[in-house]
């Protein structure tokens, strides 16, 4: 009975940890383009993950994403041309915002 209940715990818990990656979010970084409040809509020019003294932000790579802001939890609203980091889960063709942190206006809290 002792070694049952073991057996399914370690079944439960192998159930629980193979879960949790499908439930995580992708995160994105950018520049903000337009922010459509009434239609919940964010577009932003996605930047790489290069670092430098120039670009503390990473470079832009040309690529437009447009994201659905209506379950988003945001901070601090976007302006056009402020970095934002976004949290989000894709369903079919749609990215759905998850959190919007203003990093721009983040930064300038800091100082």
């Amino acid at each position: 009975m002792k070694r049952k209940l073991i057996y399914i715990t370690m079944v439960l818990a192998l159930m629980v940890c193979l879960s949790v990656p499908a439930m995580a979010a992708e995160v994105v970084q950018g520049r903000t383009i337009t922010y459509d409040k009434d239609k919940q809509l964010l577009t932003i020019e996605e930047y790489d993950t290069t670092k430098t003294k120039e670009h503390p932000y990473g470079r832009g790579t040309g690529k437009q994403m447009t994201f659905n802001l209506a379950i988003a939890l945001i901070g601090a609203t976007p302006d056009p041309g402020n970095i934002v980091r976004i949290a989000y889960q894709e369903k079919g063709a749609e990215k759905i915002a998850v959190r919007v942190m203003n990093v721009t206006k983040q930064d300038l809290m800091k100082k």
